[in-house]
């Protein structure tokens, strides 16, 4: 059971003024708000206390031990070759069985589970807050399709140039 609501009953809302988005002073005094500033009572009921400006020294800096917040080149290096190589692995894997299949669409449908796997994998690793390890390995699964890709490459080029008269060392076309 609604009622109806008078809105001619309902109070409005006073007219304002556009927003002005610029840093400066405001173009016109603000309704309400008083020409001059108001000057600080210094009656019985509020004394005036003296500020008084030490220097101050900045805090020390806290070492904590515990992890890194950046990563080694090494490091970096070790997670992308640890990711990489079961990648190139899967690459070859993937693109010899491609290329046995009369039917390509099961070889198909694998690639593009692999690559959205990797892809997720290597999204939620990135998620974790303050762990470089991590973010490498991170970026390895992100990149783990593009090194799939170029294990792979030498094997298509050594099937193409077994078709193809002019090839370089058997796996380079041109």
């Amino acid at each position: 059971m609604s009622e109806d609501i008078d809105t001619g009953a309902l109070p409005m809302t006073e007219p304002h003024m556009a927003p002005i988005f610029d840093t400066g002073p405001h173009p016109v005094p603000l309704p309400g708000a008083s020409a001059a500033p108001e000057q600080p009572r210094t009656g019985p009921e509020q004394i005036p206390v003296p500020v008084v400006l030490s220097p101050a020294k900045p805090p020390k800096p806290v070492v904590v031990a515990g992890q890194y917040r950046y990563l080694k080149w090494w490091q970096l290096a070790l997670a992308l070759v640890a990711v990489w190589i079961p990648a190139a692995g899967i690459g070859l894997g993937l693109f010899a069985w491609w290329y046995s299949l009369a039917d390509k669409t099961p070889a198909v449908f694998v690639v593009l589970v692999y690559a959205v796997v990797c892809t997720v994998a290597g999204l939620i690793v990135a998620m974790v807050a303050e762990r470089p390890v991590l973010s490498a390995v991170a970026i390895a699964l992100l990149s783990a399709v593009f090194a799939s890709a170029l294990a792979a490459a030498p094997l298509y080029g050594h099937h193409y140039c077994q078709h193809v008269s002019r090839c370089v060392a058997g796996i380079l076309p041109y």
